[in-house]
């Protein structure tokens, strides 16, 4: 299964759209990601055996997404992905509130 398809995967009950790096629709709250790191973690015999996906999963919102960032942390530690960061931002020329989680996963 594809990094990307382990996320939709992770984040299908999330009630709001998800999208793989860009949004079109119309809703006031929705989620983009994408893969910003796909690096080698572990090699054998000059092979390398284990793949690290490090995923950013924006959270978008013009209300507070609080519970919702909730729901989206916990979906992707039970889908074992490991947090690395969160941290909050106000997009002022969308006059959106942007929400950043970092994720990691290692896939042997």
């Amino acid at each position: 299964m594809s990094i990307n398809k382990e996320v939709l995967s992770a984040l299908k009950d999330i009630q709001v759209p998800v999208r793989f790096q860009t949004y079109t629709g119309n809703e006031e709250t929705y989620i983009t990601f994408f893969t910003y790191l796909d690096r080698p973690e572990q090699h054998a015999d000059d092979l390398e055996i284990a793949t690290g996906y490090y995923v950013q999963i924006d959270l978008w919102s013009k209300s507070d997404y609080t519970e919702i960032a909730k729901e989206v942390h916990q979906s992707m530690l039970t889908a074992n992905f490991t947090k690395l960061n969160f941290y909050d931002l106000y997009e002022e020329d969308l006059k959106i509130y942007h929400k950043v989680m970092r994720f990691f996963k290692e896939v042997m």
